[in-house]
């Protein structure tokens, strides 16, 4: 049984990852102790999404800084890369090759810098546009939104090619779901988005007037959970049903400002309230919110993740501060 199981971790991919499709597979603490671990990053210019590595480090956009940094979680030092100019990196993955991929927000690219050389290839897309976040999906091919610019773009790794699906309602947050549809929140429609790969069709699901949905994630049961970002709440979403299952208030309210949202390996939903410096954990079992309050003031965490052991990173884009809730 035990070798089934081990064959099972294994095989899984990024679609059934969970977490945000980030080509790591989300592990699971046997129980949240709540500790929390800060450490200042070297160029606090609003360094902002962080994200997993094969090799068990994390690696960050530093946005205003114009780099990517990588922070060793053994030796916990950092180290960084300076990008070609005006890239404004927003978002970041790393792919099992350890080849870090980021959305160049301010001159219309996806980049990719090899970690091992420090060479950075730049792909850019056809209109241009504020590449904003992105994902991976499980044949490998990277998906991402253009906020201002209105679309969904799709990065073929192995030639560059890059295609644009026209959207509307400044695309924000996405994710895969396990039949490989593009989910992403629609912020300035009060809606999410459905792309299907295969027709390239765009069809919606609305969330409510005034919430202004920010982030999406995909649990290890297939499920969807949105963040809320305009009304306080978080939405459960079945993506084959395609409907709303239920919407559970946020412990701040309607104030707190739900923003990042990821799932860990045992499906517990973490989903920060960026207004109040705190990570609410959603058992969905028993349907109720433990809330954590981080160390720090006026942290800002605007993406977060779930590593391979089921730690939870979040970087403080307004405090500088890389943290770890274990």
């Amino acid at each position: 049984m035990k070798n089934i199981l081990l064959l099972l971790a294994a095989c899984a991919g990024p679609a059934l990852a969970g977490g945000s499709n980030y080509g790591i597979v989300p592990g699971a603490l046997s129980s949240v102790q709540g500790k929390v671990t800060e450490w200042p990053v070297p160029t606090p210019k609003f360094a902002r999404d962080p994200a997993p590595g094969p090799d068990g480090n994390l690696y960050i956009a530093v946005m205003a800084g114009n780099r990517i940094a990588r922070f060793d979680t053994k030796a916990k030092s950092f180290n960084e890369w300076e990008l070609p100019a005006g890239a404004r990196p927003h978002g970041l993955l790393v792919d099992a090759e350890g080849l870090v991929w980021y959305t160049g927000n301010g001159n219309g690219t996806i980049g990719r810098l090899d970690p091992k050389t420090g060479r950075v290839t730049e792909h850019r897309a056809p209109s241009g546009g504020d590449p904003h976040t992105l994902v991976i999906d499980e044949k490998g091919i990277i998906w991402f939104t253009v906020q201002n610019g209105q679309r969904i773009g799709r990065l073929d790794r192995a030639t560059g090619k890059i295609t644009e699906y026209q959207t509307s309602g400044n695309p924000y947050g996405l994710a895969i779901d396990q039949g490989g549809a593009v989910w992403f929140c629609r912020l300035g429609a009060d809606s999410l988005g459905r792309l299907d790969p295969a027709t390239g069709r765009v069809t919606e699901l609305a969330t409510g007037d005034g919430s202004r949905p920010r982030r999406v994630a995909t649990a290890p049961d297939g499920m969807l959970w949105v963040t809320l970002y305009g009304n306080g709440k978080l939405v459960k979403v079945d993506p084959q049903a395609r409907h709303i299952v239920k919407e559970y208030a946020m412990p701040a309210g309607r104030g707190g400002g739900p923003y990042a949202v990821t799932v860990d390996g045992a499906g517990r939903v973490w989903a920060n309230e960026i207004d109040t410096d705190t990570v609410a954990l959603l058992e969905p079992k028993a349907e109720a919110f433990r809330v954590i309050a981080l160390p720090s003031k006026n942290t800002g965490i605007r993406k977060a993740i779930i590593d391979a052991q089921g730690r939870y990173w979040y970087m403080g884009s307004h405090n500088g501060k890389l943290g770890v809730i274990e």
